[in-house]
């Protein structure tokens, strides 16, 4: 099936060169902070690890993480929820959602509500992913049918065990 009749991974139902790839192409496409969450997350079940780098805010200096990055990217990513997004008095956009994906023989699912700002690209304006919150921290976020008994295995997209709040690459990872 060709990227004109894929459906796009994100789950908007679109075929794909209508919906993510776009701004895959050029991430000043994005136009509201959802639509750049939808493109990571479909650059994530795509394999554009470049792409998920460079829509890290620069602050966040992605480039050092690269190998982290990849290796998160290289998951089977299942299915993308989105449950909220919004842009902010203060301009930041907040996107909240719950994407599933399998490492391995164990399923997971990421809660997360993101954390978006957009700045000046020359003379356009990008969306950049800056961080997240684990709006249920604390809580498993593991499905209770998939969770083995013994595992103590901390992925670095998983909240982080000190109860931070943050995810474990941002904090103790």
């Amino acid at each position: 099936m060709t990227t004109s009749t894929q459906l796009c991974p994100c789950g908007s139902k679109q075929p794909l060169s209508a919906c993510c790839q776009p701004v895959h192409l050029d991430p000043c496409h994005a136009q509201h902070p959802e639509q750049l969450m939808r493109a990571r997350y479909s650059a994530h079940v795509l394999g554009l690890v470049d792409f998920v780098v460079a829509t890290y805010h620069p602050s966040c200096e992605a480039e050092q993480h690269r190998d982290a990055i990849a290796e998160s990217v290289h998951s089977e990513w299942l299915e993308l929820a989105v449950i909220s997004s919004e842009i902010a008095d203060n301009g930041e956009g907040f996107v909240e959602f719950k994407a599933t994906y399998r490492d391995g023989d164990e399923t997971y699912c990421l809660h997360e509500k993101s954390r978006f700002v957009r700045e000046p690209v020359g003379e356009r304006q990008q969306w950049y992913y800056i961080d997240g919150d684990y709006p249920n921290a604390g809580e498993p976020e593991i499905p209770a049918a998939t969770t083995p008994a013994s595992s103590n295995k901390v992925g670095r997209n998983d909240p982080c065990p000190c109860a931070s709040g943050k995810k474990f690459k941002k904090c103790c990872g």
